[in-house]
């Protein structure tokens, strides 16, 4: 069975992460994409370390299986090849300042009279309108006033950028949402759409209790480390060789949680409900570390795995990365060289579709303009 984007064109004019971490999903699901980079320089991720053989791991990780030529888009040779590949794509994908594609003559509104089929996909730091939307933006500017920071890190502590960047890679999913959508959309219709992803519109969707804490309490919350602060116990627990989490969400599994640990606590008052358990979070903590602290992670986490009580090990990247349940999802997957050979690490496709395959490895990164032959002759082809 062939993915369901097989067939469809991205033309994918962004670089670093959000832009390309959409184009990379949509190439997961079968699109074709050829990524449009700047002469002599490319994606600056083709800069970011480390290197193996020379070759950035970073660039290959979000940008294996697509194609690349190189094209100055102020020189009218190049823009006649860039409107010739406009005419024979599906997908336009951008991440620019807004205003740069409209003085380069390709904004959406020029793109659309033109080709109107076309959807025009556009991630920025603070989208395309408002009065802050030409300014420029990275993840931690976003995960900063976008209220993500305010809410990371340990209690009465600074706080502290999510180890992820999330300000990019949250908006990047968000663009892959929206392009799917418009193309939905356009089997009705015929007609494309523009698709605007702010970054920090993005970090603002994904703080669902904490705009339903300030929203009803006028009070926002402020960082509570592991725990989480609408839900108890929900957080790490030392055991005699470290931490691991337990995550006991609701009251049903809190009974299950006192009796694997001989807890005396059901029906006490303090810990009847899961308000009443966030009120007294400290106490409920202590009470369980008592306890946790005079066995191993492992004891533990055999024990209320086999009590059905959501509990796991913090592992660090290399552990994750040797997981038996990621592996056996194909989630760590091999990008090739252009010689065919394993020659990096990336991190496989969560969206698993039946009747779709799921291959172990993903095609190489391309070459800055390594693919202009290739794209020259499938123009050639109209």
């Amino acid at each position: 069975m062939a993915l369901p984007l097989a067939g469809l064109t991205i033309l994918d004019l962004t670089h670093v992460l959000a832009g390309p971490y959409c184009s990379m999903t949509l190439a997961d699901m079968g699109a074709t994409v050829i990524k449009v980079e700047r002469p002599g320089i490319g994606d600056d991720t083709r800069a970011f370390p480390p290197f193996k053989d020379g070759k950035s791991a970073y660039f290959a990780a979000i940008n294996h299986g697509k194609k690349s030529i190189a094209l100055d888009l102020k020189a009218d040779e190049d823009r006649a090849v860039f409107e010739a590949l406009l005419a024979r794509s599906d997908v336009v994908l951008e991440n620019y300042r807004p205003g740069v594609m409209e003085r380069m003559g390709y904004g959406w509104e020029d793109l659309h009279a033109q080709f109107p089929a076309l959807i025009y996909g556009a991630v920025s730091g603070f989208g395309h309108t408002g009065p802050d939307s030409k300014r420029p933006a990275y993840d931690m500017v976003v995960q900063a006033r976008g209220g993500v920071m305010s809410i990371t890190g340990e209690k009465d502590r600074d706080p502290v950028r999510v180890g992820a960047s999330i300000g990019d890679i949250v908006a990047g999913m968000f663009l892959a949402q929206g392009i799917l959508a418009a193309l939905y959309d356009r089997e009705t219709t015929g007609k494309g759409r523009k698709v605007d992803v702010a970054m920090l519109d993005s970090q603002l969707a994904i703080l669902e209790h904490a705009v339903a804490i300030t929203s009803v309490t006028g009070k926002a919350p402020a960082p509570s480390g592991a725990r989480h602060p609408s839900i108890t116990p929900f957080e790490t627990f030392h055991a005699s060789d470290g931490l691991f989490v337990i995550a006991a969400g609701n009251d049903k599994l809190f009974e299950k949680l006192c009796i694997a640990l001989n807890l005396p606590l059901v029906g006490d008052e303090r810990f009847a409900t899961n308000p009443a358990r966030c009120e007294n979070a400290r106490l409920l903590k202590r009470l369980i570390e008592a306890v946790t602290i005079d066995n191993t992670r492992a004891f533990w986490i055999a024990k209320l795995t086999a009590a059905g009580i959501p509990t796991g090990p913090i592992q660090t990247v290399d552990q994750v990365m040797k997981d038996q349940q990621i592996l056996a999802r194909n989630m760590v997957v091999d990008v090739l060289d252009k010689n065919g050979r394993a020659a990096y690490k990336a991190a496989g496709n969560p969206i698993k579709l039946s009747d779709a395959p799921d291959p172990t490895t993903r095609g190489p990164a391309p070459e800055l303009d390594g693919n202009r032959g290739e794209i020259l002759r499938w123009l050639g082809e109209e």
